[in-house]
């Protein structure tokens, strides 16, 4: 399946996987990569430390391309960096912060990078920036999101006709039609999040990929626009995120209910009551843990029945 994704990326098939915190470990990021697509650690739940630790692993269970997310908003961000370069990763993923401050330090270093928004204007940003693709995240996604709410059906052709890079969709995109439409709307690959978190290979505790399966249409909803808007799933720490709402809370009020460490209780210690549940609203579709490999299988073979299907339209 070669485009311009794939040859930029050197993979078989323009699918990467998002890099999310407390999902996205070695053995995920190594199984999609295995698979044929992008792998993407996400650095934004680990320590330096931790992230080496997981670089290295990464390139013992692969030898096929793999990359790092970095949401800028983390601290650590020089040793981050600087760990990417020193392990020899190739491809970065940059979110949540400008672009212009790592970009071309790290494509001195030989690194290809790309960065996500939500936002035709972030997105020229990033193309005026030097980056050598954007994800273009509509608001169906998971955990932190836009402020505007801009859907991926409005997105991806808005960026597509103001950019001259390489083009990744992102955001309600959890199988091969989805994977098609947004590639007939403009997109070169697309990025899947939700998807690869209720697999088998997911670092997520069994608790939340459970949750992720049996969550219903209505059951995520963006929140904490104030703070950083991120998708949930509802439960209890959304109830009373709600209810605190009602009393026309102080940022500094809601900054006090969020606490720290809500996104590890929910996603990775597996608290369905207490945690952060950051999945996006394609979970509804997500009816089944399954291996990376039986994923991709599952993907491919719905993209190609559905371009076969869309000739006699």
């Amino acid at each position: 399946m070669p485009n311009k994704i794939t040859e930029l990326f050197k993979i078989k098939y323009p699918i990467i996987q998002g890099g999310m915190i407390w999902n996205s470990g070695w053995r995920l990021a190594s199984a999609v990569s295995n698979a044929g697509g992008l792998g993407l650690l996400g650095a934004g739940s680990m320590y330096p430390e931790v992230l080496r630790e997981h670089i290295q692993k990464c390139k013992k269970a692969t030898n096929k391309p793999f990359g790092v997310n970095v949401p800028m908003l983390y601290p650590d961000l020089q040793d981050i960096m600087q760990i990417i370069v020193d392990e020899g990763v190739k491809i970065v993923f940059t979110s949540a912060g400008n672009p212009k401050t790592w970009t071309s330090w790290l494509q001195e270093k030989g690194i290809t990078v790309v960065h996500v928004v939500s936002s035709l204007k972030f997105a020229l940003k990033a193309q005026d920036a030097g980056v050598n693709a954007i994800v273009a995240e509509g608001f169906e996604a998971g955990g932190h999101n836009g402020r505007d709410e801009t859907t991926t059906l409005t997105l991806i052709p808005m960026v597509k006709k103001e950019i001259k890079i390489p083009l990744i969709a992102a955001g309600g995109i959890a199988t091969g039609r989805a994977m098609l439409a947004t590639m007939v709307l403009g997109a070169d690959g697309v990025q899947m999040g939700s998807r690869f978190v209720a697999t088998t290979e997911s670092s997520a505790h069994i608790n939340f990929k459970e949750s992720v399966v049996n969550a219903k249409e209505g059951d995520t909803h963006l929140t904490l626009k104030e703070l950083a808007p991120v998708r949930l799933i509802k439960n209890k720490f959304y109830n009373q995120i709600q209810a605190l709402y009602k009393t026309s809370p102080t940022v500094e009020e809601l900054k006090s209910l969020l606490g720290r460490a809500r996104a590890k209780k929910g996603m990775f210690e597996g608290d369905l009551d207490n945690g952060e549940l950051e999945i996006g609203q394609i979970s509804s579709l997500i009816d089944a843990i399954k291996p990376v490999s039986e994923i991709f299988d599952d993907i491919i073979s719905e993209f190609e029945l559905a371009k076969k299907e869309i000739t006699t339209l």
